[in-house]
């Protein structure tokens, strides 16, 4: 089979794309290929236009696990189930970087799927996803004004680096993803160790560098095997003259509306409303909503640009009002509001053992993920009725960013030994209430007692154009979201980003744009800090009474089978007795214990009870233990949990015993200190202080009643106990 391959050198690797090997019956197929990792993207439209009022674009990413060798851990469940909230991220990715280049006149369904086929555990597939996708629609028929690339960027040392590898990942304090076109950038999402605006203004223009050549890749692609574009006309649905007869008519009144906070509430409704007897045979209320909305749309772009005053009365760089609140709830281990305008999230903490870690099974390896960051938003956050239940992609998409801005500020798992989990809880939605998340989780977390390294906070910034003036928005409302041409998400600390994430409406977002709106981002941050820190100054020192405490220790490696017993029953003991949950880690060679609970009784119990278990005693320790078994030549005594030794009679008193239950009984508690062990591991104890005890005398030859050596009977064998004995 014939087919038709490109290659661009990025990062020091090949970047391959191939056409004609898989998938004719597809619009377009590209195999995109980086080391040894390896994309099959598809795309293809619908045959017959959708009734839709949106476009009815979907991206679907696919990781399978044959792609790394692997075979799904479930015993039951082998076949790849649904995609991972990685995946989703993923396809996220593209489907922003893609959306805006679309005609608005297309209403065909478009399906993009990226499916890895191969993965190396270098190099990651996202990328080849993002660029397959662009290469796809590029050289297609479908509609689509590309074409763009992308690039994941790290900073090592201070030194950037295009497509890092995993390896190269770990120690970098630059994960960012961007994706362009020769002119322009159009989407980026990152995150950062506290990256100044300036070094990341300058990884933004090292990502450019790298997406033209890509870009140029692709273009030379199109020439090759490019197809003849679709063309589709622009359907009037609703007749321009009466549109305009309606827009002329209500423009003023609206226009008169704007200015206050709240303003555009109900607005859309009370003019529909208005409207509806007058049009009700030529448009119904739909209709007429869209009419009103697109003059909203234009009034506040208008208003904006043109004097600098938005529409609900502020300033471009000023923040609506705020509020933080911590201690909301009584019973969850950390909990804080952030209110921002009509903007409100409630986010909640709770700690946890390190074994309550997320599992992630993943092509490449399995992972554990020991902080976990949800978002909810169900439809009375803006005022709606709708589906409640599973998270969908948005929901999935702010959690992860309002995660990726806080993990950098989180101690190390060796300093804070919890498995950590925020939940964002979306109160009230008007904009940006992902970055309300940031800072609501951020107090909750600081309530909790996590001992953060720095405060996180988090700003949505946006952008009005016509063409000519550009005005950069601090803080967008959900109007000015809708309505404008850029959502450009910054969350960092006082010393730098942790977070971005950028779309856009318009073709590209300049550099001048992007410098301006990074300004304007640290001021409102440093703002919105005050309040936070008012609510609560610093992290608590101490941990909700609710929350479980952890404590942490080695054992050697040979004795964790000991503590863990045949088939778990001592550890299953510990915990059932002690009311406390224990988990025992030999990855490092060493075993290493955690123990966790409420209760700090229990607690202390567990810990004894296995250092315990693990112990060596040595000859003058001393110890209170319970006789557990009494025998006529001694007791035996439980001095350690799981550990007995043997009181032999002569070690019971002072005095001459001639038989162990004469002194004690089973169940009794007593004082031992420890005599010896021996070869065999045998403690030896003595109820008599050591420095009280006798010297062993020499154990004397074993003889008969006769005072002769002991023989067997009338000439039977030593021992044979079928001889004669004489009586006593």
């Amino acid at each position: 089979m014939s087919s038709t391959k490109v290659k661009a050198a990025i990062g020091g690797k090949d970047l391959t794309l191939e056409y004609g090997r898989f998938s004719e019956q597809a619009n377009a197929a590209i195999l995109v290929s980086y080391g040894d990792t390896v994309v099959h993207v598809t795309a293809v439209m619908g045959k017959s236009d959708t009734t839709l009022s949106y476009f009815p674009l979907s991206v679907d990413f696919a990781e399978k696990l044959y792609a790394g060798g692997k075979i799904k851990g479930s015993r039951w469940v082998k076949r790849d189930g649904r995609p991972s909230d990685e995946a989703i991220l993923k396809g996220r990715i593209i489907d922003r970087s893609i959306r805006p280049l679309f005609p608005k006149n297309v209403k065909r369904d478009v399906q993009i799927i990226a499916t890895v086929l191969s993965a190396d555990g270098a190099n990651d597939a996202d990328m080849l996803g993002l660029v397959g996708t662009s290469s796809a629609l590029h050289v297609s028929n479908i509609p689509w004004d590309g074409p763009i690339a992308g690039i994941r960027v790290g900073m090592i040392e201070g030194a950037f680096v295009a497509n890092p590898t995993y390896e190269q990942r770990a120690t970098s304090s630059l994960d960012l993803i961007v994706s362009g076109s020769k002119e322009a950038i159009v989407m980026v999402e990152a995150g950062a160790n506290e990256v100044s605006e300036e070094d990341m203004l300058k990884a933004l223009e090292f990502a450019h560098g790298e997406i033209k050549k890509i870009v140029t890749v692709i273009e030379d692609f199109r020439e090759k095997i490019g197809k003849p574009k679709l063309e589709f006309p622009t359907v009037e649905i609703i007749p321009a003259a009466l549109k305009a007869e309606i827009t002329n008519k209500v423009r003023p009144d609206i226009a008169k509306r704007l200015g206050v906070p709240g303003c555009e509430d109900g607005l859309v409704e009370d003019f529909v409303a208005a409207l509806e007897d007058s049009y009700a045979e030529q448009l119904d209320s739909r209709q007429l909503g869209e009419i009103i909305h697109d003059v909203l749309g234009e009034e506040t772009r208008a208003k904006t640009i043109n004097t600098g005053i938005r529409i609900d009365g502020r300033k471009t760089v000023d923040i609506r009002p705020l509020e933080a609140e911590v201690d909301i709830l009584p019973r969850p281990h950390g909990s804080a509001m952030f209110k921002r305008g009509q903007t409100q999230v409630l986010s909640i903490a709770t700690l946890g053992a390190p074994s309550l870690g997320q599992i992630l099974e993943t092509m490449e390896d399995e992972k554990v993920k020991h902080y976990i960051h949800h978002y909810a938003m169900p439809p009375y956050a803006s005022g709606e009725t709708g589906r409640f239940g599973a998270p969908g992609r948005r929901e999935i998409g702010h959690g992860a960013l309002a995660e990726r801005a806080i993990v950098p500020m989180l101690p190390s798992e060796l300093d804070f030994p919890y498995t950590i989990q925020v939940v964002s809880e979306v109160m009230s939605s008007n904009g940006s209430t992902s970055q309300a998340s940031v800072c609501g989780s951020c107090m909750a977390l600081m309530a909790a007692g996590v001992p953060l390294k720095k405060p996180v906070a988090g700003i949505a910034m946006g952008l009005m154009t016509d063409g000519k003036k550009s005005v950069v928005l601090t803080d967008i409302a959900g109007i000015e979201d809708h309505v404008g041409d850029m959502d450009f998400k910054v969350a960092g600390t006082r010393d730098g980003i942790t977070a971005l994430q950028m779309d856009i409406k318009v073709s590209g977002i300049s550099f001048e744009v992007l410098t301006q709106a990074l300004a304007q981002a640290k001021d409102a941050r440093m703002e919105i800090m005050k309040v936070m820190l008012k609510a609560i100054p610093e992290p608590r020192k101490e941990l909700s009474k609710y929350a479980p405490k952890i404590v942490q220790f080695e054992i050697p490696n040979d004795k964790i089978g000991e503590v863990i017993g045949p088939g778990g029953k001592h550890i299953k003991q510990i915990m059932a007795d002690c009311g406390v949950q224990v988990d025992i880690d030999d990855a490092t060679g060493v075993g290493k214990v955690t123990v966790s609970g409420v209760d700090p009784v229990g607690m202390d119990k567990a810990v004894n009870w296995i250092k315990g278990m693990v112990h060596v005693p040595e000859a003058g320790e001393e110890y209170d233990g319970k006789v557990t078994r009494v025998e006529g030549y001694g007791c035996f005594v439980e001095f350690l949990p799981g550990k007995q030794g043997l009181v032999h009679v002569s070690r019971m008193s002072a005095e001459y015993v001639q038989d162990a239950g004469s002194l004690v009984k089973e169940g009794d508690s007593v004082h031992v200190w420890v005599k010896g062990v021996d070869d065999m591991g045998r403690t030896d104890l003595s109820m008599v202080p050591l420095d009280q005890l006798k010297p062993d005398a020499p154990r004397p030859p074993r003889s008969n009643d006769f005072g002769g050596p002991r023989r067997g009977g009338f000439g039977g064998r030593s021992g044979d106990r079928g001889g004669f004995r004489p009586r006593r």
